[in-house]
């Protein structure tokens, strides 16, 4: 026997010793894996309890799935007005946490709540608003604002049905939650001040040919906080490794922005020693033995480290390849990718996550 999603069932038994359905409990089918033998079901009394046949469990088809699709609508309806409540809840919880009646950093609150979000970290999630599932109070007034034309009276609906309302009513409540407080976080860590879900980029998500964010690992600093932040992030495509560090090409406005930091750190690095007294033909030199110098001259980049390895021959050239993209020092510097959200900026232009191939017809 298969089963299809939409489709209407009763419990006939379980093996589970701590659910709440009994024998005759309905609901309606979300999926099937006919290798597993486990069917995925939404029952009306909120539980999500999925049936493993090939464990004991036994469920069978009802007469009436038709009739309930009106009542499926219902539910649709309870947990779009409870999106809508959970979304307004979030962003009075951001104001709080994140937003302009925060104290604090609330950068290092933003990177901590989007990894308990990833992680499904209790001790976070547990402090986000979050629908009572077990008060009754709201359920008639609920109901009447959101079911749909032709739906039943409140006064008609069994008791089961009643706690159903009140339980799409708090998913949609609680998903919107998450969608949005995920969202706040983002605009909160986000380099380029929008709220895309950067997550493809982490990383532990780059792959060779594909995209990400690279600095050197030197590039490290603490920011008035204290927080080790990188000053900007380089967009590229890795392709390849060398002794474990990265290598990737980038556009010409990115290698522009590589050498225009370059000079940056230069110059930070020299009034960092001018701070301390050290002046003139002494103050020029260390900053020559500490950094490159680097420079565009046409199409291609010259990199000067004759003083950083004490070998005048320690000049590279370093050309557009025929697609007119760059390797900037790869293979000679300690290149990583960074998260997006640990740079202070980004530059080069963000790549939105690629949808993968739809599968070839046979």
């Amino acid at each position: 026997m298969t089963y299809q999603a939409g489709e209407r069932i009763a419990l006939e038994h379980t093996n589970d010793p701590h659910t709440l359905l009994r024998p005759g409990d309905e609901g309606t089918v979300r999926g099937y894996d006919p290798d597993q033998r486990i069917v995925t079901v939404d029952w009306d009394s909120g539980s999500r309890l999925a049936m493993v046949l090939d464990a004991g469990d036994r469920i069978r088809h009802t007469s009436h799935g038709a009739a309930d699709t009106g009542w499926q609508r219902v539910l649709d309806a309870l947990r779009t007005v409870g999106a809508t409540a959970g979304k307004e809840a979030a962003q009075w919880w951001a104001q709080e946490v994140l937003g302009g009646r925060a104290g604090g950093n609330v950068a290092a609150t933003a990177r901590r709540i989007c990894t308990a979000l990833d992680d499904g970290d209790p001790e976070v999630l547990d402090g986000l608003p979050a629908g009572d599932r077990y008060a009754l109070a709201d359920d008639r007034a609920r109901y009447t604002e959101a079911a749909p034309e032709g739906a039943p009276a409140w006064e008609d609906l069994t008791a089961a049905r009643c706690d159903r309302t009140r339980w799409a009513w708090c998913e949609g409540f609680d998903a919107a939650v998450t969608d949005e407080v995920a969202r706040q976080c983002r605009v909160t860590l986000s380099p380029t001040g929008d709220d895309r879900d950067l997550s493809h980029l982490h990383p532990d998500e780059v792959r060779l040919g594909g995209p990400g964010v690279f600095a050197g690992d030197w590039a490290w600093t603490p920011n008035s906080d204290g927080d080790m932040r990188v000053p900007v992030g380089f967009v590229g495509t890795l392709v390849d490794t060398w002794n474990g560090w990265a290598v990737f090409t980038c556009t010409r406005q990115v290698a522009e922005a590589i050498v225009a930091e370059q000079q940056a750190a230069r110059d930070r690095y020299r009034q960092h020693l001018a701070a301390r007294g050290v002046t003139g033909v002494q103050l020029d030199r260390l900053v020559d033995e500490s950094m490159a110098r680097m420079r565009f001259d046409g199409d291609v980049i010259d990199v000067d480290e004759t003083r950083v390895h004490g070998d005048p021959d320690a000049v590279e050239h370093i050309a557009p390849d025929p697609n007119g993209e760059y390797t900037v020092m790869g293979r000679a510097w300690t290149w990583i990718a960074v998260h997006p959200y640990d740079c202070h900026r980004i530059a080069g232009d963000i790549p939105d996550p690629v949808n993968p191939a739809p599968p070839a017809e046979s």
